[in-house]
């Protein structure tokens, strides 16, 4: 994992291109589109609102790059009837995958089976796409709960555990990443790993790549089990195979 090159060719591969921002437009999602298809490759998805999948799926046509969009985003706490509407409507819009936050503030209170539940219920209603449950780790912070709200995802049948939706002070780090990638080791169960918000340098990319080799074997990580979360870092790591200058800190999420 030593050369820069490789793990920025690998990241990109691995990467959801995001814009959540508050004041995205349609045409923000198209640039999107555009950029997800780099000359090193494509990015394994796009991660963008719900209101903006179904141009998304006209603009990409039959591309291999994948469609995601966000629910209960980014609270946990939308009417749970209502999340899973907007799951459906996604999936017959074209998304492939669904970024859930599960029900944190819950949690927090001790209701621990509120999560498995809505995760449950967002699978079944994804009708087939992968469903991705975000922890929101940054809110949760006592390792101990960041274990459970890994465990209680799996048990609810999430097809990846997901630090964080990039909306809070603290998102993605390694030690969260450790507790989840620990909690996907411990469970036996075929679960992929998503750090999002923070992910800033082809070097930061290297960090949990190694991770992810320490902890579940060299090799595990492939876009079918891993995703990085972010908006800057494919300009880091374009420049990093490009051999330009990387921008002091990529931009946004």
């Amino acid at each position: 994992m030593s050369d820069l090159k490789a793990v920025a060719k690998r990241a990109i591969a691995c990467l959801d291109l995001t814009n959540l921002n508050d004041d995205c437009t349609e045409a923000d999602v198209m640039a999107l589109c555009e950029r997800a298809q780099t000359p090193h490759g494509d990015t394994a998805a796009i991660c963008i609102w719900p209101q903006f999948v179904a141009a998304a799926k006209a603009k990409l046509g039959s591309s291999p790059i994948r469609i995601a969009t966000v629910v209960n985003f980014p609270g946990g706490m939308d009417d749970a009837d209502d999340v899973m509407a907007l799951t459906e409507q996604a999936v017959a819009d074209g998304a492939d995958e669904i970024d859930m936050v599960i029900p944190y503030p819950k949690l927090i209170e001790g209701h621990e089976q509120d999560v498995s539940a809505l995760v449950a219920r967002v699978r079944q209603s994804a009708n087939g796409a992968l469903v991705k449950a975000i922890l929101e780790t940054g809110m949760l912070k006592d390792p101990d709960r960041i274990t459970k709200a890994a465990s209680l995802a799996i048990e609810g049948g999430a097809h990846f555990i997901k630090t964080s939706t990039g909306k809070v002070t603290i998102n993605a780090t390694l030690t969260s990443a450790r507790l989840m990638l620990e909690a996907i080791r411990d469970s036996g169960e075929p679960v992929g790993f998503k750090p999002a918000g923070g992910v800033k340098s082809t070097e930061d990319a290297m960090a949990y790549f190694s991770l992810c080799d320490e902890i579940l074997g060299d090799g595990w990580a492939t876009p079918r089990t891993f995703r990085i979360g972010a908006s800057g870092v494919l300009t880091a790591l374009l420049a990093t195979l490009d051999g330009a200058d990387t921008p002091d800190q990529a931009e946004g999420y």
